[in-house]
């Protein structure tokens, strides 16, 4: 991470790479977006990229790729079994992580479903720090539960603990012996994705194995947004301060008994793998790879991205590489605070989170305010983001809607990809759409999928409030996109 100080005493980050690539961007004109967005369903995972202006939808799979790995791509060595490229990425992962075992995977989610395969069965519960949407469908579609129990600071929209994903090291004590011989394994997410990036502490994941390994249950690390979590460790946990990243990886994998990634997050690749040193459980997962992903030595990979995940893993030990995201997301933050907008604080991974109980408050959760918020972002600004809220649920078995926690949009920056003026821009619109808050309604279901609707159910508006908030935005911005 660059020292740099700014003459004038203005704080924001300066990337620390160069522009050597670049992909035309499309801003329709606000008319068109209204269009856009309905015949998406008012969903903005339905929408057309063509469509889009600035994509922070997600991180996952399109973040930009370093010219080294680019160049990597060009050596992969492309056998059905025994590839030269499974090897070199084997050594990458052992360098970062120094377990013994490695089992390829497409992406994040197929390591989660080798996982729930393996382990979980009808009445298990599953210890966590927080959900993840497609960790917990994998779980509860073969009949399990999860349990959430992070720190009581994980709730707080505005808050200065550093370390909001941490698990409740007293509450899994309890549940360890409330549920005794029904947890199959105890999972943290470095950081939460639901509750607005936040990270975890390197103390917690010790203590949190600890307990574990005192109840004989494994810890399951999701290593997805790694590389956020450990530039917070760096830079926010005193003891650390003098560990390098590497140094801070190796400690997080050694007391964790299995870790799963998804590459499209960590390395900037895409595909997944799960990294063990436990024979046992690499074996009982062993065999579901070549039966639901692909031969042991590419498991659904492509050998080009393998190639680009070797070096992007060690890449990600890189402090000035992993730095950029947090940053963006920390001056987004700041900003948007200052300008008196409804942001979760601190500033986390993955993205900035605007909250959405209280920028409408007038919506009720039941109409979807989360989802509401990213259609009305994406009508006056061209700018996709993602619901993180009660629509990324599921109903319960009775059919009842259960209300999220927290109703959150995220706003995520996928490393490397955007500029500053960009980063202004999404500002400028989402302080004027506060502004004129009062204009947006909800939402209701028009087609709604049983699991993970939110990726393609569609909805429609409650109402006219489309029409009336394009209207205010040409009467304030006459014929600026």
């Amino acid at each position: 991470m660059a020292n740099i100080r700014i003459l004038n005493g203005e704080a924001f980050p300066v990337e620390m790479h160069k522009v050597r690539v670049i992909q035309k961007l499309n801003l329709p004109p606000v008319e068109e977006r209204a269009k856009a967005v309905t015949l998406a369903g008012n969903n903005t995972f339905l929408l057309r990229n063509r469509d889009v202006f600035l994509d922070m939808l997600t991180d996952s799979g399109v973040n930009a790729m370093s010219d080294n790995q680019l160049s990597a791509m060009l050596r992969a060595d492309d056998s059905y079994a025994g590839s030269e490229t499974f090897f070199r990425l084997q050594e990458s992962l052992d360098h970062v992580f120094q377990k013994e075992f490695f089992l390829p995977a497409h992406q994040g989610r197929a390591c989660e479903h080798i996982l729930a395969k393996t382990f979980v069965k009808k009445g298990s519960i599953v210890p966590m720090n927080y959900h993840f949407t497609t960790t917990k469908a994998h779980i509860t579609e073969l009949g399990g539960q999860v349990l959430e129990i992070p720190t009581k600071e994980a709730y707080k929209i505005t808050s200065a603990c550093p370390f909001k994903g941490n698990l409740d090291i007293e509450a899994l004590k309890e549940a360890l012996q409330k549920h005794a011989g029904r947890i199959p394994f105890v999972r943290l997410e470095a950081g939460t994705n639901l509750i607005g990036g936040q990270p975890l502490s390197l103390d917690n994941i010790k203590e949190t194995y600890a307990v574990c390994k005192k109840a004989g249950v494994p810890l399951v690390l999701d290593a997805s947004l790694l590389s956020d979590n450990l530039h917070f460790i760096k830079t926010r946990e005193d003891k650390y301060k003098r560990l390098s990243i590497l140094e801070i990886t190796r400690e997080i994998a050694r007391h964790s008994d299995i870790i799963y990634f998804s590459a499209r997050k960590l390395s900037s690749a895409r595909g997944g793998g799960i990294c063990t040193s436990n024979k046992d459980y690499y074996l009982l997962m062993r065999e579901l790879v070549p039966m639901y992903e692909g031969f042991l030595t590419y498991g659904g990979m492509s050998v080009r991205e393998m190639e680009a995940m070797a070096v992007g893993l060690v890449e990600t030990m890189d402090e000035n590489v992993i730095s950029q995201g947090p940053e963006f997301i920390d001056y987004m933050t700041r900003q948007l605070a200052a300008a008196g907008v409804p942001v979760v604080t601190p500033g986390g991974g993955l993205g900035c989170h605007l909250d959405a109980k209280a920028f409408l408050p007038h919506i009720d959760q039941r109409q979807y305010p989360s989802g509401a918020l990213a259609v009305a972002l994406y009508i006056i600004s061209g700018v996709r983001g993602m619901e993180r809220g009660t629509l990324s649920e599921q109903r319960d078995e009775n059919g009842n809607e259960p209300l999220a926690d927290m109703e959150l949009v995220r706003l995520a920056m996928p490393r490397r990809v955007f500029t500053m003026s960009q980063v202004k821009y999404a500002i400028d619109r989402i302080v004027w759409l506060h502004k004129n808050a009062g204009l947006v309604g909800g939402l209701t279901w028009d087609e709604e999928p049983r699991v993970l609707r939110f990726f393609y159910g569609r909805l429609l508006p409650v109402g006219d409030w489309q029409e009336r908030l394009v209207e205010k935005f040409k009467q304030d911005f006459g014929d600026s996109l």
